[in-house]
Protein backbone atom coordinates (compact mmCIF):
# COMPACT_ATOMS: atom_id res chain seq x y z
CA UNK A 1 0.00 0.00 0.00
CA UNK A 2 1.13 3.45 -0.73
CA UNK A 3 1.46 5.23 2.27
CA UNK A 4 2.92 8.95 1.20
CA UNK A 5 3.74 10.80 -2.14
CA UNK A 6 7.59 9.74 -3.04
CA UNK A 7 9.69 10.17 -6.69
CA UNK A 8 12.87 8.62 -7.97
CA UNK A 9 14.92 9.21 -11.08
CA UNK A 10 16.19 12.64 -13.24
CA UNK A 11 15.10 14.26 -16.17
CA UNK A 12 18.59 13.75 -17.50
CA UNK A 13 19.09 12.01 -20.95
CA UNK A 14 17.83 8.21 -21.24
CA UNK A 15 16.35 8.35 -17.73
CA UNK A 16 12.95 8.93 -16.49
CA UNK A 17 11.40 10.62 -13.40
CA UNK A 18 8.65 8.66 -11.49
CA UNK A 19 5.97 10.60 -8.93
CA UNK A 20 3.98 8.30 -7.12
CA UNK A 21 1.40 9.61 -4.64
CA UNK A 22 -1.26 7.41 -2.64
CA UNK A 23 -4.96 7.03 -4.14
CA UNK A 24 -8.57 5.80 -2.25
CA UNK A 25 -9.08 1.92 -1.85
CA UNK A 26 -10.51 0.40 -4.76
CA UNK A 27 -9.39 3.48 -7.64
CA UNK A 28 -7.20 1.56 -9.58
CA UNK A 29 -4.33 3.09 -11.23
CA UNK A 30 -4.01 6.97 -12.60
CA UNK A 31 -1.13 6.72 -14.60
CA UNK A 32 -0.04 10.18 -16.86
CA UNK A 33 2.95 9.55 -19.12
CA UNK A 34 4.89 12.36 -20.62
CA UNK A 35 8.07 11.09 -22.89
CA UNK A 36 10.13 12.77 -25.61
CA UNK A 37 9.79 8.93 -27.44
CA UNK A 38 5.73 8.50 -26.79
CA UNK A 39 4.35 8.23 -30.12
CA UNK A 40 6.92 5.22 -30.96
CA UNK A 41 7.27 3.96 -27.12
CA UNK A 42 4.32 4.95 -25.03
CA UNK A 43 2.58 1.86 -25.19
CA UNK A 44 5.84 -0.03 -24.17
CA UNK A 45 6.68 2.10 -21.62
CA UNK A 46 3.42 1.71 -19.85
CA UNK A 47 3.44 -1.99 -20.18
CA UNK A 48 6.77 -1.80 -17.92
CA UNK A 49 4.78 0.27 -16.00
CA UNK A 50 2.10 -1.66 -15.29
CA UNK A 51 3.72 -5.17 -15.17
CA UNK A 52 6.10 -3.81 -12.84
CA UNK A 53 3.05 -2.12 -10.87
CA UNK A 54 1.54 -5.15 -10.53
CA UNK A 55 4.65 -7.13 -9.63
CA UNK A 56 4.91 -4.77 -6.67
CA UNK A 57 1.23 -5.64 -5.81
CA UNK A 58 0.33 -1.93 -6.24
CA UNK A 59 -3.27 -1.36 -7.30
CA UNK A 60 -4.18 2.18 -6.25
CA UNK A 61 -1.70 4.62 -6.93
CA UNK A 62 -1.70 7.74 -8.97
CA UNK A 63 1.44 8.01 -10.87
CA UNK A 64 3.29 10.51 -13.00
CA UNK A 65 6.14 10.02 -14.53
CA UNK A 66 8.56 12.11 -17.42
CA UNK A 67 11.01 9.88 -19.95
CA UNK A 68 13.66 11.22 -21.41
CA UNK A 69 14.53 8.40 -23.49
CA UNK A 70 14.57 5.77 -20.47
CA UNK A 71 15.05 1.52 -21.51
CA UNK A 72 13.26 -0.79 -19.97
CA UNK A 73 15.45 -1.66 -16.90
CA UNK A 74 15.45 1.74 -15.72
CA UNK A 75 11.89 2.24 -15.96
CA UNK A 76 11.79 -0.89 -13.88
CA UNK A 77 14.48 0.36 -11.61
CA UNK A 78 12.78 3.99 -11.17
CA UNK A 79 9.17 2.52 -10.59
CA UNK A 80 10.29 -0.14 -7.55
CA UNK A 81 12.55 3.09 -6.03
CA UNK A 82 9.81 5.08 -6.02
CA UNK A 83 7.35 2.64 -4.65
CA UNK A 84 9.50 1.14 -1.65
CA UNK A 85 10.34 5.18 -1.20
CA UNK A 86 6.35 5.82 -1.20
CA UNK A 87 5.89 2.49 1.02
CA UNK A 88 7.87 3.77 3.77
CA UNK A 89 10.61 0.72 2.80
CA UNK A 90 14.09 1.64 2.80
Amino acid sequence: MIMQRACAGTLESSDIYVEIAPAEAGSGLELDITSVVFAQFGEDIERVIRETLSELGVEDAAIRVSDRGAVDCTIRARVETAVCRAKGEK
